[in-house]
């Protein structure tokens, strides 16, 4: 792996924490990502499942975690499963995980080759009342491929009908929206990683470069520094497509007065960094840009004070909604009296404003969590307010990454150049 050995303490505890929330005379299943395939015998890079990757740490296809907290034989109580090596696979692929590293990994014990799967779980689930299986319950997930954990389902069920099942996701999700002080280490990796790179950029955009061709300076740099690439597809719009949220095409060229709108963020250790800045293309803000710009910077700066334990997303969107009436009447887009008049479940800021305005980060850049939950410390969350423009052509959003603590927020990307004034002076360095 590019990424430094992480300490197996932390895929120890988070496997404990996880065992404290099963149902006694449980067993639960884990299953590594697919490699995926393109056409012909292409493939395309493997990303581990996030689940197994917390509870495991290895990064690898074809394996598989059981955790069965009251088996009867101790060192069945973590089992990993892994795919063997062997002569042909190593000549065309490379080796694969020895077992001697794949517990120095995840500090289970007991490892076995897949071919001995099937025997060692099937008397593990004869000795078990619940089986916890994994499925993708994001709200925004497409499950449309059936992943691995899909088709051990079916096969599971099929097998042992008569046994009780349980969801794992809702345990993971609980579990994961709090990190701990070992993930926040490798998120602020992530985050430093998308610093270094921004600044790079500042000293690369200038009227007639291409967006893919700043795309281009953010792969070189992410891998530079031992990652595995974007955690997310690179937004890279510029102009007319600074109003396009979720635009990736990346093929226009950069013109003179116009902004460019960049959605990036390394992953470390398969943790997500998750950032946004809207820049000048030709180095310099216009008197209307840069009004637009500090309005939806002094929201930003609003929204990251009420990232606090205790708060809810509810009333942490309708509070953030409020603070953009303002800026936004005072940009001459909104009418005071229109928002006194306003229908309350579709508020005109909306028109300006259409996205929420923080998610979960961690393993996934929209990681798992319940939207319903109070916010609580350990929860890093972004905080990306914008305002787009569509009759100006002028779209601009900012995006940081904020952990939750106890006491003040903490901007895990405080050190990323945000001020207009400060991008303005680096970019005319």
């Amino acid at each position: 792996m590019r990424y430094l050995a992480i300490n197996s303490d932390l895929f120890v505890q988070n496997r404990r924490r996880l065992g404290e929330l099963m149902n006694p005379r449980s067993v639960a299943v884990l299953n590594s990502n697919d490699i995926m395939p393109t056409s012909a015998d292409g493939v395309r890079p493997f990303i581990q499942d996030a689940d197994m990757f917390y509870l495991s740490g290895i990064d690898q296809e074809e394996s598989i975690l059981v955790i069965c907290p009251g088996a009867r034989e101790v060192k069945h109580r973590e089992v990993l499963f892994l795919r063997k090596t062997d002569e042909n696979i190593a000549i065309w692929e490379g080796a694969k995980y020895t077992k001697e590293e794949a517990r120095e990994m995840s500090g289970i014990a007991t490892v076995y080759w897949m071919s001995e799967f099937e025997q060692i779980f099937r008397s593990l689930v004869f000795e078990s009342e619940n089986v916890y299986l994994n499925t993708n319950e994001h709200t925004r997930a497409d499950t449309t491929v059936e992943t691995r954990n899909a088709r051990f389902l079916k096969w599971c069920m099929n097998e042992f009908p008569l046994h009780h099942y349980e969801r794992l996701a809702p345990l993971m999700h609980r579990l994961r929206a709090v990190k701990s002080p070992a993930e926040i280490e490798l998120i602020r990796t992530a985050c430093r990683i998308t610093d270094e790179t921004f600044r790079r950029l500042l000293g690369f955009i200038k009227p007639g470069v291409w967006e893919y061709e700043i795309e281009a300076e953010i792969y070189h740099e992410f891998l530079r520094n031992r990652s595995q690439g974007p955690a997310y597809e690179s937004i890279v719009a510029s102009g007319v497509n600074t109003c396009v949220l979720h635009y990736v095409k990346n093929d226009r060229k950069c013109r003179e007065g116009e902004l460019v709108l960049i959605d990036f963020g390394a992953e470390y250790a398969n943790y997500a960094s998750d950032v946004t800045r809207t820049v000048p293309v030709s180095g310099r803000f216009s008197s209307r840009q840069k009004d637009i710009y500090n309005a939806v910077l002094r929201v930003q700066k609003a929204a990251m004070q009420m990232l606090r334990p205790g708060n809810t997303f509810r009333e942490y969107n309708r509070e953030v909604g409020h603070i953009m009436e303002q800026e936004l009447i005072d940009l001459g887009l909104l009418h005071a009296e229109d928002v006194k008049r306003q229908d309350s479940e579709n508020p005109l800021y909306k028109r300006y404003y259409m996205h929420g305005t923080s998610h979960f980060i961690g393993l996934n850049v929209h990681d798992v969590g319940d939207t319903c939950r109070t916010f609580e410390a350990g929860m890093v969350m972004s905080c990306e307010p914008g305002i787009y423009i569509r009759e100006e052509g002028t779209g601009i959003r900012l995006e940081n990454d904020v952990l939750i603590t106890e006491n003040d927020p903490v901007d895990l990307t405080a050190e990323i150049p945000i001020e207009a004034d400060h991008i303005e002076e680096l970019m005319n360095r």
